[in-house]
């Protein structure tokens, strides 16, 4: 079912789930400070409760309220780069549950850069943490129609069209006043590292090895099946099924979840994506379609 922002808003302050487009990927939302709220976005995914989430804020003071301590650092990120697709991992608040968490005593924060996420949570009036929107460890959804694919109809959408930036964003821990990259995205890490400064790590969402995997078989080479589906960039081959994918790296970010998505429902005995360049602006895209082919 769609429904408005007011309506969605409800649904978060009730102890609901509603599913809501960011600018990386769409999110399964609840209320940050209930913890049954919490429970059911992990029973609903499949989600282990070992793997902690995002909590997305409506503003930096929002964001500030969520946390224990915030140094330069934060502030000079949080300036520069939100509203949009980084996140910062702290020392949480009293107010953040344990679940959120993972029973982990810091908490991933962001702004969210998408008129309709930050809309449902000022009509909420509360943090809103948020995986991705959809079954545990497979691909990510990019339009609300991944998302009932995923879910069917257990789970209302608010429908915001296809995400712009398309995969997950940057996480970056803060604690100590040093920043470490936790996991890539499209914010790279020397971009952070001249608004803060660098090093130590901690856990963030996204870290499994095998994770963003579409149910059929992905493989990173340049030598396709030829009875498969073939995703590339410059080194077309033979195959039953191509697709040409973008040669810029924001592009092929915005593309790629939504090729997958397409090629798994069209079940091909595999998918063979051209591995892409080994540069820094390619590392979020490299990460994920690692992450994907994995055992």
């Amino acid at each position: 079912m769609n429904l408005s922002i007011k309506e969605a808003a409800e649904r978060i302050r009730a102890g609901e789930l509603v599913a809501f487009p960011t600018e990386t990927v769409y999110g399964l939302g609840a209320n940050a400070l209930d913890p049954a709220a919490i429970a059911k976005i992990y029973e609903l995914k499949g989600r282990p409760e070992t793997s902690p989430l995002i909590v997305h804020a409506a503003s930096i003071e929002m964001a500030r309220a969520l946390v224990t301590e915030w140094p330069a650092e934060a502030e000079q990120l949080a300036q520069q780069y939100w509203p949009g697709p980084l996140t910062v991992v702290l020392p949480k608040a009293p107010s953040i549950p344990d679940i959120v968490t993972a029973g982990l005593w810091t908490v991933g924060v962001r702004v969210p850069a998408h008129p309709i996420a930050l809309a449902l949570i000022n009509h909420a009036g509360v943090p809103v943490a948020a995986p991705s929107a959809n079954r545990f460890a497979r691909l990510s959804p990019t339009t609300a129609e991944h998302v009932r694919q995923a879910f069917g109809g257990a789970v209302p959408v608010l429908d915001g069209g296809p995400c712009p930036v398309g995969i997950e964003s940057t996480v970056v821990s803060l604690v100590g006043g040093k920043i470490t990259l936790l996991r890539p995205g499209m914010i790279a890490l020397p971009d952070l590292e001249q608004a803060a400064t660098p090093s130590a790590a901690h856990p963030a969402p996204g870290m499994h090895a095998r994770h963003y995997s579409p149910r059929t078989p992905l493989i990173l080479s340049c030598n396709p099946d030829s009875c498969g589906a073939y995703l590339w960039i410059n080194r077309p081959a033979a195959s039953a099924r191509s697709i040409q994918m973008p040669d810029d790296a924001a592009a092929y970010a915005a593309r790629i979840y939504g090729a997958l998505h397409e090629l798994d429902r069209e079940d091909w005995p595999s998918i063979t994506v051209q591995p892409p360049p080994d540069t820094l602006e390619w590392a979020a895209i490299a990460d994920r379609l690692t992450r994907a082919a994995s055992k």
